[in-house]
């Protein structure tokens, strides 16, 4: 069911045909970042996104449950870039990338796009940084600290309390994502990773 109202902030695919909703106390208790890591990237610009080069992937951090899908639960795929890899979830619809999440339901965590909000600064500050390259150095991460911290007290919150059941990407029953995986060929991923 559709929510409305002051307190929710809607999220939608470039297309319209998928969209969602977090409230605001959700976005309190999530947790914005950048992150620059190659694969990040990499999805971006397997669907054909403006290249984050050099501003990172904006997101938002969230335990599943706080994510509601309103309409177009259909039309989610699902896209690894490695047998191992995060689920990268997108809409088959029109190719909008949306979610990061972990590759088991009893692990809750989801990243969303921020750039699926039409108003991202309602989801709060950037408080921390990932994978930031560092020429000659490997790269260096702000904030992680607060972040690892913030996760792992998010996500043991959602395993106790069980609302790490409540979620819109995995089938409870069998233990699988709703979607099956699509997992890119070393070719494709390097192609991706690599370029400069």
């Amino acid at each position: 069911m559709q929510q409305s109202g002051a307190d929710t902030l809607p999220f939608a695919c470039s297309c319209g045909s998928l969209s969602g909703h977090v409230t605001g106390a959700a976005v309190k208790q999530g947790f914005r970042i950048l992150c620059h890591c190659a694969d990040c990237r990499a999805v971006e610009l397997y669907h054909g996104c403006p290249d984050p080069k050099g501003t990172g992937v904006d997101l938002l951090q969230l335990a599943p449950d706080m994510v509601r899908i309103d309409q177009g639960a259909e039309h989610l795929r699902l896209l690894q870039l490695s047998p191992r890899g995060l689920y990268r979830w997108y809409a088959g619809c029109c190719g909008t990338p949306l979610f990061n999440g972990l590759r088991k339901p009893k692990l809750p965590f989801i990243a969303v796009r921020s750039a699926l909000f039409s108003d991202p600064d309602r989801l709060g500050k950037v408080v921390a940084q990932a994978f930031v390259p560092q020429p000659g150095k490997p790269p260096r991460h702000e904030g992680a600290g607060r972040m690892t911290m913030k996760l792992a007290s998010r996500m043991i919150s959602a395993w106790v309390s069980g609302r790490w059941r409540q979620t819109p990407l995995f089938d409870l029953d069998s233990g699988a994502p709703v979607a099956k995986p699509q997992v890119l060929s070393k070719a494709e991923r390097q192609d991706l990773t690599t370029r400069p």
